[in-house]
């Protein structure tokens, strides 16, 4: 009788599905704000004061995924905060790595508050050095956090989200004053970001997805917006928000795997 008990055990072991025994997928989200969910305006109270959100791609992907979610990214990185601060939770087991960074390194916000100063203030020179330091300075910049990061997670599959343009040329933030020809710059600067961002990953062998398309005829004074215009808090401008997160983001990413 034991050995019939210990052979119908070893029959039902057997016909476990391989599936039942796999371990929780181990995801780590790396970046800047539009990594923690800054625009969505809801945020988990975890004391980091990096305004992660439940509403972000990153969480919404390991919920999709039941995975084990380290949420490392954080409002205001840059590439080398994400070297010094975000990778202590990255290791041979990790299996999944997103990352969106390398906006905060070109200033970018300060360029867009510059543009959006009243009249005769121009943002020219501005944009200009973002361009010239986008050319110049990111790549190698990327490169080192990329390297970074397969280094601590050898692995892991990384992938990095770019950015959206912005604009789509119409003037309704009454309260700000960056100008069709303005916008038009500054969507040629998030264009020139993206490109860059891009040619960086995949010469690191990382997959990219590039979320320009994505957000195309949803952008800023859209009928149907993805991203914030000019709000309050002042932070969450020029932000994707709840949708841009969910059906631009976390719908792109959730595809591509």
């Amino acid at each position: 009788m034991v050995g019939t008990a210990i052979a119908a055990t070893l029959a039902a072991l057997v016909l476990v599905p391989a599936s039942a025994w796999a371990q929780t997928t181990e995801y780590v989200a790396l970046g800047d704000s539009y990594a923690s969910g800054v625009g969505t305006r809801d945020y988990i109270d975890d004391g980091s004061g990096c305004s992660r959100s439940e509403s972000a791609y990153p969480s919404l992907l390991a919920a999709e995924l039941d995975a084990d979610l380290t949420f490392a990214a954080c409002s205001g990185a840059t590439t080398t905060d994400l070297i010094d601060d975000q990778l202590g939770g990255l290791s041979a087991s990790t299996d999944l790595v997103t990352v969106t960074v390398g906006g905060n390194d070109t200033g970018w916000a300060s360029v867009i508050q510059q543009c959006a100063y009243p009249y005769p203030l121009t943002c020219d020179a501005q944009i200009d050095e973002a361009e010239r330091y986008i050319r110049e300075d990111l790549p190698g910049r990327l490169a080192a956090a990329y390297e970074a990061v397969a280094s601590a997670a050898p692995n892991a599959e990384v992938i990095v989200l770019g950015y959206p343009r912005l604009f789509n040329g119409e003037e309704c933030n009454v309260i700000t004053r960056i100008s069709p020809e303005e916008q038009a710059r500054l969507n040629d600067a998030a264009d020139l970001l993206a490109e860059t961002v891009g040619a960086a990953a995949e010469a690191h062998g990382l997959r990219h997805i590039d979320m320009r398309d994505a957000f195309d005829g949803h952008a800023i004074c859209d009928d149907v917006e993805w991203l914030n215009g000019i709000s309050w808090p002042i932070a969450e401008s020029y932000h994707p928000n709840v949708d841009g997160q969910r059906d631009g983001y976390f719908a792109e990413l959730s595809a591509a795997l």
